[in-house]
């Protein structure tokens, strides 16, 4: 019999301690919930939500050539990133076109800093490894072990940070960096997310991970803070279109097909995946993600079927109950020519085939 240790995160402890249900994600145990799902999912709608997101991935790129290597190896601009401090949501790309990883790049004074999703750590180290040899001057370091992640989300994720890192940081644009200390914690900062809110992905040592997450809680106590699990970070993304890697988005399945053209960047010079990426353009699509919002209270899942008429045509990639919109809500590929938006068309679910509408993305968008 093969048995599997699970790795814990450095607040693994303080979870159990919470009560938290905890389950396998990437050969992670992690909490899904505390409470309920639906509860931490409008906790961070309306108030505030803590998340620990300390199984994911950060890398350091430095060296005279560091910013070359990077924007060779991503699919976005990276000299939009003009100064220190700034950040943009990005991909690797195979040169098939398709998706080796999602990630955020940070651009700091001395360093670039990569934040990857935890179950392609090795798969991504190993892809920056394979390429870097031909950057001279370019040295890599994993520093994921090393460090603690959390993600501080919702209406009063800004107004609590402030009262423990300083009142600076409510002068943050979205998508940039800083770095400061959180009752004597030294912490790394930017003010990005994956929930569709305002608020802070905050890096701190793995050794001070559980004070900070403890100072967090007790300080967001009058805005009635919740500890969130995965579950609800699902929820919150998809209701805010984000893709999740390894569902609308893998190594078969280019950004552009997964909705993400806007991040692409053909124009910007070299990179890797771009000739694929310019045949799909030049070509056309075979599939395209698209939002469903469905009829009725069946929720689809992830593998239902979806039809035109009596023809199948996709499948569902990510399907839930959009808890802060109210109805059923899911991403599926289709074939492009059944894309548009307004276009009528139906999912299996058991027995019966449930109307869906194709909707714009996303199906959440919060308030300026």
């Amino acid at each position: 019999m093969v048995t599997t240790t699970l790795k814990e995160t450095p607040l693994a402890a303080a979870h159990r301690n919470l009560g938290a249900r905890m389950v396998d994600f990437a050969g992670w145990n992690m909490p899904v919930q505390y409470k309920s799902i639906v509860q931490e999912h409008q906790a961070c709608r309306t108030k505030v939500g803590l998340f620990d997101v300390s199984h994911m991935g950060e890398f350091l790129v430095t060296g005279a050539k560091a910013a070359e290597f990077v924007q060779f190896m991503v699919a976005n601009d990276c000299n939009k990133l003009s100064k220190p401090d700034m950040a943009l949501y990005t991909q690797f790309v195979r040169p098939n076109g398709g998706t080796v990883d999602d990630l955020i790049v940070y651009r700091r004074k001395s360093d670039w800093l990569l934040v990857v999703n935890a179950s392609n750590i090795e798969k991504d180290w190993n892809w920056l490894k394979q390429h870097v040899g031909d950057f001279k001057d370019v040295k890599l370091e994993d520093i994921s072990e090393q460090m603690g992640l959390l993600a501080l989300q919702g209406p009063h994720a800004v107004e609590l940070f402030a009262e423990i890192v300083g009142a600076h940081v409510k002068d943050m644009p979205s998508f940039t960096y800083g770095e400061g200390t959180a009752d004597g914690i030294d912490v790394w900062f930017g003010r990005t997310g994956y929930t569709g809110e305002d608020g802070f992905e905050i890096f701190v040592k793995a050794n001070k991970a559980e004070a900070l997450w403890n100072l967090l809680l007790e300080r967001g106590k009058k805005y009635n803070i919740e500890p969130c699990g995965l579950g609800a970070r699902d929820t919150l993304r998809l209701e805010a279109g984000l893709p999740l890697y390894g569902h609308e988005l893998d190594d078969e399945t280019s950004p552009i097909e997964a909705g993400l053209g806007w991040s692409v960047k053909v124009d910007k010079g070299e990179f890797l995946g771009r000739e694929a990426i310019l045949a799909q353009k030049k070509n056309g699509l075979k599939k395209q993600c698209v939002c469903l919002r469905a009829d009725g209270k069946a929720l689809p899942r992830q593998g239902y079927e979806v039809y035109a008429g009596e023809e199948k045509i996709g499948q569902v990639t990510s399907g839930s109950q959009g808890i802060f919109v109210g109805y059923p809500i899911a991403f599926a590929f289709v074939p492009p020519g059944h894309a548009k938006v307004g276009t009528q068309l139906s999912i299996a679910i058991r027995d019966s085939k449930v109307p869906a509408t194709v909707v714009s993305r996303p199906f959440y968008k919060r308030g300026r």
